[in-house]
């Protein structure tokens, strides 16, 4: 009998093993179907939610911008409310200051602007005129296109300017975009505080209003830190950019570091066109090339001391924003909404971060390799 035991007990053994072994080796999967249905979902939804603002950025895009900026601005309003100004009246006040700014922007560059575009036929040749020192590096270029069986061109081609009239078209927009960003600027900065309420008084639990509050105050903060941070270091790129303009003998260059300073609110792109300009102004009006490239590479060494040193001492200090993260942010909403879009973007991600903060906060477990 004790055999007989022994035997049954070591059949059942190498029975329980394969059992085991079996049990381990059914391990569930790594995605499984309602992951990757809930994934589906979530991609469909960021595909229509990103047509819609395309299709209707005749309304989103005013709208949105409206409420970035109002938002920037709302504590400038704010403060005018300690000194007894009514909301609705600061609201008005600073929606005019911000205009009359903006106006006078934009006549200091539209003077160069309106004398340039008069003189396009006249500044064609001027530009074939500077551009015979590059004969001789074409005349290399042809001869190895020869040799390599291409058919090279024999002559300089500028490039045409049919695209100026839908590029045009394309960044003014109409006047019912600018009534409904003005209309919807002023109604925002004037009854934010009620919305605001509203908003955290739509949740029931205290520790989500808690939440909503703190989420509000730290997009109100960062967003008008951010417009007075980066207003500040225009103005400084601008008065820099005019003072080079200055030195080298450009034509305007109070209009010239005025756009400058505009373009800069477009990160990456800004600094280039102004860069593109300047170059192209400098080579027409100077009588060398050399000097004419003078102001567009003094400029160039301002834009890399403004963007490798003082921008992100400053910025850094307030907001972690990833270079990837801004350049990706940038192209999208470039692409989706134009030169407003470009301007929205680091906004719009400033806005990201907050909400990523706050709703996801990183839990504080040490990873190997980090």
């Amino acid at each position: 009998m004790p055999g007989v035991r022994r035997e049954v007990r070591d059949l059942k053994e190498p029975a329980a093993a394969a059992a085991v072994r079996e049990t381990d080796d059914q391990r569930p999967p790594v995605f499984r179907r309602a992951e990757v249905v809930s994934f589906c979902l979530v991609a469909l939804l960021i595909i229509c939610t990103v047509a819609v603002l395309y299709v209707a950025r005749a309304f989103f895009l005013p709208t949105v911008t409206a409420l970035v900026v109002g938002t920037m601005l709302s504590p400038t309003a704010k403060r005018l409310e300690r000194y007894g100004i009514p909301r609705s009246v600061a609201a008005m006040l600073i929606v005019v200051a911000t205009c009359a700014g903006l106006a006078f922007m934009v006549a200091l560059i539209s003077a160069p602007v309106m004398e340039w575009t008069t003189r396009l036929p006249e500044l064609g040749l001027l530009l074939k005129d500077k551009f015979h020192v590059f004969d001789r590096p074409l005349a290399l270029w042809h001869q190895l296109q020869g040799l390599f069986g291409g058919t090279p061109d024999t002559a300089l081609q500028l490039p045409k300017i049919e695209w100026v009239q839908p590029t045009l078209e394309f960044l003014s927009p109409t006047l019912t975009e600018i009534l409904l960003f003005f209309a919807v600027l002023v109604l925002f900065i004037a009854s934010w505080p009620d919305l605001r309420r509203s908003l955290v008084l739509n949740f029931d639990e205290h520790d989500s209003r808690l939440r909503a509050l703190r989420i509000l105050n730290a997009i109100e903060s960062n967003l008008g830190g951010y417009l007075l941070t980066v207003t500040a270091i225009n103005m400084g790129i601008g008065v820099a950019t005019g003072l080079v303009c200055a030195a080298t003998g450009m034509p305007n260059p109070a209009g010239l570091g005025a756009l400058a300073a505009v373009l800069n609110y477009i990160p990456i792109i800004g600094p280039i066109v102004t860069f593109v300009i300047l170059a192209a102004v400098g080579i027409i009006s100077s009588s060398t090339l050399g000097a004419g490239l003078a102001a567009a590479g003094g400029f160039a060494v301002v834009a890399f001391v403004e963007g490798h040193f003082i921008t992100p001492a400053i910025i850094g200090r307030r907001l972690a924003l990833n270079a990837l993260a801004v350049f990706i942010a940038l192209a999208f909403w470039t692409w989706l909404w134009g030169p407003m879009g470009a301007f929205l973007s680091s906004p719009i991600l400033i806005v990201g971060l907050v909400l990523k903060e706050h709703l996801m906060p990183v839990k504080d477990t040490q990873l190997p390799g980090l």
